[in-house]
């Protein structure tokens, strides 16, 4: 109820508080704006320095990630060499144990008969 009545007299009050001056400018404003020359327009850098920006981080980042899987191909390959000597050692003595397995077998089998 109360929200009528206000409402009611809210309406009847709120011309007489309007403002009737709408915006307007001068003459002499209006001309003075029109006779300025726009400002002239610059290239947009923002996409060319945005791609520049992204193909010189890819680049770093992609010498980073040769450099390092370089050096981890360098290291592995020295650790895979080192254990085919260490293999190439292992089946040397191997075989010349067997070898020795073998002439002394064959003595053996010669002192038997």
């Amino acid at each position: 109820m109360a929200s009528r009545i206000l409402s009611t007299g809210a309406r009847a009050v709120a011309p007489a508080f309007r403002s009737v001056r709408n915006f307007q400018t001068s003459a002499a404003r209006l001309d003075a704006v029109a006779a300025a020359p726009l400002p002239a327009r610059k290239p947009v850098g923002a996409l060319r320095g945005g791609l520049f920006g992204f193909f010189f981080g890819s680049t770093l980042a992609g010498g980073g990630v040769y450099y390092y899987a370089l050096q981890e191909y360098k290291a592995s390959n020295e650790l895979l060499t080192e254990d085919i000597y260490a293999l190439q050692n292992a089946v040397d003595r191997l075989s010349k144990y067997v070898v020795t397995l073998e002439e002394k077998m064959e003595s053996y089998e010669r002192k038997k008969r």
